[in-house]
């Protein structure tokens, strides 16, 4: 197998914090790479997540009564973010 070098260019701080968090599992960035790179091959897939976060509980929920303040036609509407401010402090 002949050796390849891979040159990539990022942010001083992101490939810190990358070396700090790889190295607490007792790698190198190379091996990082090499690890992630292999992946990639093994699995014909990138490993990572690229799908949206799913909204916790206490989001549904608010959106859950927005849609129903919605279908009701209840709740408040204000004409600017002061007077919606207003309320809210009231």
């Amino acid at each position: 197998m002949a050796a390849s070098t891979l040159t990539i260019r990022l942010d001083s701080n992101l490939k810190d914090e990358a070396s700090r968090v790889v190295e607490h599992y007792g790698l190198d960035i190379s091996t990082a790479m090499r690890a992630f790179l292999t992946q990639i091959v093994n699995t014909n897939a990138i490993p990572l997540s690229l799908d949206y976060e799913q909204p916790n509980e206490e989001s549904l929920i608010a959106i859950r009564e927005t849609k129903e303040m919605i279908t009701n036609g209840s709740g408040e509407s204000y004409s600017n973010a002061h007077d919606l401010i207003q309320a809210a402090l009231a």
